[in-house]
């Protein structure tokens, strides 16, 4: 009897065994599918990515042979204008209008004598045509940067040379269209304020009165500028076309700010004094302190085409000098290093890091992230002129980041783990948790400076069901899903947040991250070249979305598998997803099957110390 029993033991287990590895099977050409259809989408984005620049490259081509068609055709109307006055020359030049008169009057003497008294008269000569200079092509500019282009597209070290793809100024978005500045700039502050509002531009103390009706700008901003026509009239006496321009804002209660950014403040005093208002980015003259900050838009880590070169560049080999400031731009994306003398700029480290450049003697991608962050923490233009709008009384209302957090928790034994990770997060101002009873209760006590909205777990609802729940209950102008399984850093949803301030995609997240697997104490690298790409997924678990077009999209009704369902929608509406930087996250699980062979091993041993900075 016990030898049957043990039969029939042996029997189930190798049924179960036999159970175990078609499982495992499948799980693994499930795996192997998802991984083939992920190397396709990588595959078909890089195709995308090469026809944007071969693209790009033609479209530069068919501009400069527009260029010299444009040259060639001014020559041609030109060689046609000399030979037309040749032959207006020669018509009227005496001895042709003498032969005219014999030819003519050849049978009638009278005729002939009339043409040669006719002929014997001095006739005006026409007058030679001049070469005129080609006039530049016309640049529509109603947009930010639509006119404000990289051109210099080669860079030489130490005889070596290289061709750089120009880093693409975006002309967009605007963070305050319902406000109109009229700016007196160098170029480096143009480009730091042309995103804050309507922005114009250009005008001069000849024209001003005809250029600024077309919009009349609710403020006028004035830096201290070194060059161009109102150089001369706001350095030492002001000049006559400044007063006659303030005086023209005062007549129509537009505010009058002036900005010292450069120079001696006492070369600009006399100017400065008949503005309303007065700000210097050093604390000089003791007017109020408004200091450059970095420009999103355009300082921000997204990448040349083609990458960075492998070398490590002094401050004067990246930026030679001559450089327009849409080329500094393209510069600070280049290499992999740079090497800063003591003494340089705050501002100019500021910019330089927040392009994602490590600043040292060697590239180290840690450091340069938390370089970045801290560029971005130190202010961005748009925060400094929300200081600048308070102290001269006009509203600032424009998109805020404020994240609503949707967190489903299946099991009570990760909630105290899961409300820790929300807990930790800056720019939270609403959690929708759905959990076991009382965790609301727990929500309260541990998320303190966010409303917490609960509701209890539903078996009927799939995980996208409740986040589709969720989704209506949230608030804030962007949404957050986490995994109450996972390791969140403090700095990871400020980070991920970032994107929307220099990106154009609806979704951020991802696609490039640290794993964990506890049984076999492995961290994993995935994809860690989808850093700063717009790409066709993220995790679900990284998932963070604009509100409105969330709602447009909904969440799949699906417990598994619902965030790949989601990216599949996106790339069939067109909405873009952007996947940020690698740190701040662990995917935590037991074990996964799919990573393993999806993601590169780091080490045995804990994933923190390389994903949290």
């Amino acid at each position: 009897m016990t030898e049957l029993e043990s039969t029939r033991k042996a029997l189930r287990d190798a049924v179960a065994q036999a159970e175990h590895a078609a499982e495992l099977a499948r799980l693994l050409d499930t795996a192997q599918a998802k991984l083939a259809a992920a190397e396709q989408s990588a595959q078909e984005a890089k195709a995308l990515a090469a026809q944007v620049s071969e693209l790009e490259d033609r479209l530069d081509d068919e501009r400069s042979d527009a260029e010299r068609l444009r040259k060639e055709l001014a020559e041609q109307r030109y060689q046609a204008e000399v030979a037309q006055w040749k032959l207006s020359s020669i018509k009227v030049a005496r001895w042709n209008r003498l032969g005219d008169a014999l030819k003519s009057g050849k049978s009638n003497p009278v005729r002939l004598a009339k043409g040669i008294k006719g002929a014997a008269k001095a006739a005006p000569r026409p007058v030679a045509p001049k070469r005129k200079p080609v006039a530049a092509a016309e640049q529509k500019a109603e947009r930010p940067g639509a006119a404000f282009q990289a051109t210099a597209a080669t860079r030489t070290i130490e005889g070596a040379s290289f061709r750089l793809k120009p880093f693409r100024i975006p002309t967009g978005p605007n963070t305050r269209p319902h406000l109109t500045a009229a700016v007196i700039a160098d170029p480096h502050a143009e480009a730091l304020l042309r995103y804050e509002w309507r922005q114009t531009t250009g005008f001069t103390p000849r024209d001003f009165a005809r250029v600024l009706p077309l919009e009349v700008p609710h403020l006028l901003v004035v830096e201290s500028v070194t060059g161009g026509p109102w150089a001369e009239e706001i350095t030492g006496e002001p000049g006559d076309g400044l007063r006659a321009l303030l005086a023209w804002c005062a007549e129509r209660g537009i505010r009058t700010v002036f900005w010292h950014t450069q120079g001696d403040p006492a070369d600009y005093a006399a100017a400065a004094a008949l503005f309303e208002h007065r700000f210097s980015v050093e604390a000089a003259g003791g007017w109020p302190r408004l200091q450059f900050g970095v420009q999103p838009r355009v300082h921000n880590p997204l990448p040349l085409s083609g990458g960075r070169v492998d070398r490590v560049l002094t401050l004067e080999q990246l930026l030679p000098p001559h450089l327009s400031y849409p080329d500094v731009l393209t510069s600070y994306r280049w290499p992999a290093a740079v090497d800063v003398p003591p003494g340089t700029p705050p501002w100019r480290l500021s910019e330089i890091a927040a392009c994602g450049t490590s600043i040292g003697p060697e590239p180290d991608s840690r450091r340069a992230h938390a370089a970045l962050r801290r560029a971005y923490s130190g202010g961005t233009m748009t925060e400094r002129v929300d200081e600048l709008l308070e102290r001269i009384g006009l509203p600032s209302a424009r998109a805020t980041l404020n994240v609503s957090v949707i967190l489903p928790v299946p099991d009570a034994a990760l909630l105290e783990h899961a409300l820790a990770q929300v807990a930790r997060q800056s720019g939270v101002t609403q959690l929708i948790l759905f959990g076991p009873p009382g965790a609301g209760e727990r929500a309260r006590d541990v998320i303190k400076d966010a409303e917490v909205v609960f509701r209890d777990l539903d078996p009927a609802l799939s995980t996208g069901g409740m986040l589709n729940h969720g989704l209506d209950l949230c608030e804030a102008d962007l949404v957050a899903v986490m995994d109450p399984r996972d390791v969140y850093g403090m700095h990871y949803l400020s980070d991920l947040s970032r994107a929307f301030l220099f990106g154009t995609a609806d979704i951020v997240g991802k696609a490039a991250f640290y794993a964990h697997l506890r049984n076999a104490q492995a961290t994993l690298l995935k994809q860690p070249d989808a850093e700063y790409t717009y790409t066709p997924e993220i995790a679900g678990a990284t998932l963070l979305a604009r509100r409105n077009a969330l709602r447009e999209l909904g969440f799949p009704d699906l417990t598994e598998g619902w965030d790949e369902v989601l990216m599949r929608q996106c790339r069939t509406d067109g909405v873009k997803v952007f996947s940020a930087d690698r740190f701040g996250y662990v995917r935590v699980r037991d074990e996964d099957r799919w990573l393993l062979g999806a993601a590169q091993l780091i080490e045995y041993g804990s994933a923190e110390p390389h994903a949290l900075i």
